[in-house]
């Protein structure tokens, strides 16, 4: 199969790393920028697995005329529609679209553009960003992929993109209840993002001071209250795993969207935290600590935006 990954950010790089590594065909969808740090220096991996770099076939938009069968989107999800723009014709009849972007919302974007039948629900778990080299940095040992049919069956075409994604550095799993994994990963994150960015902190300083174990878990009934309403309750091992991502002394696990402020960047606050909390005003449910933690990070964009001019 051919890979067209969309982006050589932290997610798509990292995987599109690990699978041209492997001997896959892959391509790399990119700016020009990147793409000239790209040919320098290959596309390099600091992972506490063991370093490595490849050198990645890439293209420029402009010079995308053909058909893939896979599309690994890994974007930000604030540049989801410029990136739909951009790796269009690489959408053929037999494409399969795999996003593994945070949250919910781009679901809906991807299908509206290009058809339900291409679409597959997915999430990625893994922590990992850019250094002021270009280098993919992973941060912790997990790097998980977890992608289905978004109606919830384990077609044929799932299970051969399985056996590609089956390499060194990738934890795959094709689910039978793929939107049920991304609800959940959903709540995940937009615990972990909502009370790291609020108190500008991460869950080991949090668990710290006083009331904070009680404020994250505060947060985490609310984003399973929503869940829940929507009909994707929780499981008891999801509540059990968290329980304890979420109880660790000493923790530096942070969100990436609180990278993102110290950085000074551009966050996808509204993408999780804003579609959670809309998502609660109309079920009906009140999210106190969700809507403070997207008033805050909203007032820093404000600031940013301002700061940029």
């Amino acid at each position: 199969m051919r890979v067209l990954v969309i982006g050589a950010g932290a997610l798509g790089g990292y995987y599109g790393a690990c699978l041209v590594r492997a001997g896959r065909d892959v391509t790399f969808l990119v700016r020009e920028k990147r793409a000239e740090q790209l040919r320098r220096n290959g596309l390099q991996v600091v992972s506490p697995h063991g370093n490595f770099a490849v050198q990645p076939k890439l293209l420029a938009a402009d010079d995308l005329k053909e058909a893939f069968d896979i599309v690994l989107v890994g974007v930000k999800a604030y540049s989801l529609g410029d990136a739909m723009g951009q790796f269009a014709p690489a959408v053929g009849p037999d494409t399969m679209i795999l996003p593994i972007l945070n949250g919910l919302k781009h679901i809906d974007a991807l299908i509206g553009r290009f058809g339900a039948a291409r679409v597959l629900g997915g999430l990625a778990n893994v922590s990992a960003g850019l250094d002021a080299e270009g280098r993919v940095v992973q941060f912790m040992a997990n790097q998980t992929i977890v992608f289905g049919e978004i109606e919830g069956t384990l077609s044929e075409r799932a299970l051969a993109v399985e056996t590609l994604l089956q390499v060194p550095g990738i934890d795959v799993r094709a689910s039978e209840a793929i939107m049920q994994d991304m609800w959940e990963k959903f709540v995940q994150l937009s615990t972990l993002a909502g009370i790291t960015c609020l108190m500008r902190a991460s869950i080991g300083d949090i668990l710290a001071v006083p009331n904070g174990e009680q404020s994250i878990f505060r947060l985490f009934a609310e984003c399973c209250a929503v869940a829940t309403a929507s009909g994707f309750e929780p499981r008891a091992p999801f509540i059990e795993f968290d329980r304890k991502l979420f109880t660790t002394l000493d923790s530096p696990l942070k969100a990436s969207m609180l990278r993102d402020i110290e950085r000074g960047s551009i966050t996808e606050a509204e993408h999780i935290l804003g579609d959670m909390a809309n998502r609660a005003r109309v079920l009906g449910i009140d999210t106190p600590l969700l809507d403070l933690a997207r008033a805050h990070v909203a007032a820093y964009e404000v600031g940013r935006r301002r700061a940029a001019g």
